[in-house]
């Protein structure tokens, strides 16, 4: 007997200076592959590269119990202005390691040792998983094609981020 799809409520945060829903190609990737999969995109917004509008607006998801997931694009690099880590990284209560280093190795595969600029991170704070990829469109894809599509699939096996949802909270 198969595993039964169930589909993840995703808000989708793109963090610039200069983007708008015009040509934020990056939050429409992302938009357009989680809804391909199945899941529900409940919010989309795009907020400028500054940590404190980052963090409230991230935390204002992670308060919000329709708000399964919360995936970012852009703000990880290593200009004066990416500070979507440093944003992000204190809401969590545990960091998913693996999320940034198998980032960095797919990466890799594409553009080589230039991966070494991405800072893309992921965690879980209150019951809520969020990653942070980085702003070019091709990393969403990486993101998304080769990570969240499985690990966002209910059905993959041998373990997925979905089957652990309802564990979260545990004390």
């Amino acid at each position: 007997m198969s595993a039964k799809f169930t589909p993840v409520n995703i808000a989708i945060l793109t963090v610039s200076d200069t983007r708008t829903f015009d040509n934020d190609a990056s939050g429409k990737v992302l938009e357009d592959k989680a809804k391909a999969d199945g899941h529900h995109v409940v919010a989309r917004k795009i907020v400028s590269d500054d940590t404190y509008q980052i963090r409230a607006l991230i935390s204002q998801w992670i308060a919000d119990p329709e708000v399964e997931a919360i995936v970012t694009t852009g703000g990880t690099g290593l200009t004066g202005r990416d500070g979507t880590p440093e944003a992000v990284k204190v809401l969590f209560d545990k960091e998913i390691e693996g999320f940034g280093e198998l980032f960095r190795y797919l990466s890799y595969q594409i553009i080589k040792t230039s991966t070494v600029q991405s800072r893309a991170i992921a965690g879980v704070a209150n019951g809520t998983f969020i990653f942070c990829l980085p702003g070019s469109s091709g990393a969403c894809r990486t993101g998304w094609d080769e990570i969240l599509h499985d690990q966002l699939d209910s059905r993959h096996k041998p373990c997925n981020f979905v089957d652990l949802m309802p564990r979260l909270m545990e004390n």
